[in-house]
């Protein structure tokens, strides 16, 4: 059973809700100034966050969000907080698209970010076109992720970087992974694949959650090698491969789902909607 969505935005901010609710399900920020994300994202049927802001072990991450670690010599990850590598940090500069929409049971909005050098010049514009499909026990988050260079742009090689999943892992109730080639865990880090998905215990929901995040065959080094970290972060990351380019003007656009569950499903569900997604 599917539910009719509404979105309301201001000024930074997005947020989509069942209709006649006044919890949203998905919250897109786009804060001036700072790396949009999206949190949370509500457990289907529930009221519990699948995602994490600022955890502890790692205070730069958000949710479901775009990290990247080498951009001619600049990192857009640690947002100025790690003291040893300020000085490379560039800054984010997001806003919101257009007039987020939604009809029947999707929602859609896109946010538009300037990624700038330490010294205040343009690097890249990237543009986040979202598509939310309610399917009533699952959700379905698509996204279109685009860079456009504003200078010629190296993306160097490094071991994570892209789309990042942080769910609200805890050590005392742990979590697993599996890969669409049924690695798991930490045999997933850094190895090939169409999908990662994680489940775990999320706090005020009863069992496990699970989220599947999706690789496209259009991206760049699909199936794309994956970051997998130890409290179970996931990115599909072209980066882990080697260094990409983009000259002055050039764009590259990166297509991924996320596919949120309330219960944990198995491989072969999994697979039907990659299969759904792809084709």
């Amino acid at each position: 059973m599917t539910t009719e969505l509404t979105v309301l935005a201001d000024a930074g901010w997005a947020g989509v809700f069942h209709a006649g609710s006044r919890t949203p399900i998905v919250v897109q920020n786009a804060t001036p100034g700072r790396r949009p994300f999206i949190h949370p994202i509500v457990v289907p049927g529930g009221t519990a966050a699948v995602t994490e802001d600022a955890p502890g072990h790692h205070p730069w991450q958000h949710g479901l969000y775009v990290g990247l670690n080498d951009v001619n010599g600049v990192g857009f990850w640690l947002e100025g907080l790690r003291p040893s590598h300020a000085a490379t940090d560039g800054t984010f500069h997001p806003r919101l698209q257009g007039t987020p929409q939604a009809r029947d049971n999707r929602a859609w909005w896109s946010v538009g970010t300037d990624y700038r050098h330490p010294d205040g010049s343009p690097l890249m514009r990237e543009t986040q076109d979202w598509l939310l499909t309610d399917h009533g026990d699952r959700y379905d988050l698509d996204v279109v992720l685009t860079f456009q260079a504003r200078v010629p742009l190296t993306f160097g090689q490094y071991p994570y970087g892209g789309l990042f999943l942080r769910m609200p892992y805890r050590k005392e109730t742990g979590g697993h992974a599996i890969n669409s080639e049924g690695l798991r865990d930490a045999d997933a880090e850094g190895r090939r694949a169409r999908w990662v998905a994680v489940r775990m215990a999320v706090p005020g929901h009863t069992g496990e959650a699970q989220v599947a995040v999706m690789d496209h065959p259009d991206n760049l080094e699909h199936p794309v090698p994956w970051r997998v970290d130890n409290e179970f972060g996931v990115a599909p990351s072209a980066c882990v491969a080697g260094p990409w380019t983009l000259g002055e003007d050039e764009s590259r656009a990166f297509r991924h789902r996320v596919a949120v569950f309330a219960h944990p499903v198995g491989p072969q569900t999994i697979d039907e909607i990659w299969t759904s997604f792809t084709t």
